[in-house]
């Protein structure tokens, strides 16, 4: 088992973060796309290589967010219509999240088997997040999920302060 955490910075204009590990080294580097269109976030190695990529979709009746690692989408993240509360799911080939991910508190599921959790980090400033990674090859999967689930949460709640939101 593996423990990744993510902190991001409170007043960071640029979307810039790091994932280090339990020794406190950088794993990843996470780089927003302020002010561009489409909005991106993307994921790289130490080595500086992009591993992954999260595309918030342009032009689309409801907001949607593609996940690619390795240059293969592997989840969309997508807000489906409702009149009350903001509902998303997540597509993905095998991949289901169970928990409270409005909460940062949940676990993957790959084919059946938990491969990981994700627990928001209390009394920090900014958002952390604690990451366990269960299974060594799913580990930027689980990086990239957490940095688009917290797209989604920061788009959500730019474009609308009423409400809360529920997954299925």
């Amino acid at each position: 088992m593996k423990q990744l955490y993510i902190k991001q910075k409170v007043f960071s204009l640029s979307g810039k973060f790091t994932v280090k590990d339990q020794q406190e080294q950088d794993v990843y580097y996470v780089e927003g796309s302020f002010m561009r269109i489409p909005k991106t976030f993307s994921i790289m190695n130490a080595a500086r290589d992009e591993v992954a990529l999260i595309t918030k979709k342009m032009f689309s009746f409801l907001p949607k967010f593609f996940v690619e690692v390795n240059n293969q989408e592997v989840l969309t993240i997508k807000k489906d219509f409702s009149f009350f509360k903001a509902r998303y799911t997540i597509d993905a080939a095998g991949i289901e999240v169970k928990g409270n991910w409005w909460d940062m508190n949940f676990q993957v599921y790959q084919h059946g088997e938990v491969v990981g959790e994700v627990s928001k980090e209390w009394f920090t400033w900014g958002d952390s997040y604690k990451v366990q990674v269960l299974k060594e090859e799913m580990e930027t999967i689980m990086i990239a999920l957490v940095v688009a689930i917290d797209c989604v949460k920061a788009d959500e709640s730019a474009a609308s302060s009423a409400g809360g939101a529920d997954f299925a």
